[in-house]
């Protein structure tokens, strides 16, 4: 299934620009930033559960936020873009 996450931390602090690298980091490993604060993820159940296990326990809920959007498995028909930065192939190969 396809997942965007999408996240609001609280940069005032130094706690704060410290939580945003590590869910900026760990939304890396799950998935495609497509823009500053929003991921595409290709997960799995048990992988979903995981990062958002995961992300709920770096934020603090607070003054953070996370947005999880389930877009399934016929997400293909479900995103439109438009502007400078083409869409990835979310079936493709990442290179890193």
């Amino acid at each position: 299934m396809l997942v965007l996450i999408t996240y609001d931390v609280n940069t005032e602090t130094a706690a704060g620009r410290k939580r945003l690298r590590k869910v900026s980091k760990l939304c890396v490993d799950y998935g495609q930033r497509v823009q500053n604060s929003v991921f595409e993820c290709k997960l799995d159940a048990a992988q979903y559960a995981a990062i958002k296990h995961r992300l709920e326990g770096l934020i603090d809920p607070a003054t953070d936020s996370l947005r999880f959007y389930n877009l399934g498995d016929r997400y293909h028909t479900r995103i439109e873009h438009v502007g400078a930065h083409p869409r990835y192939d979310t079936e493709g190969i990442l290179m890193v």
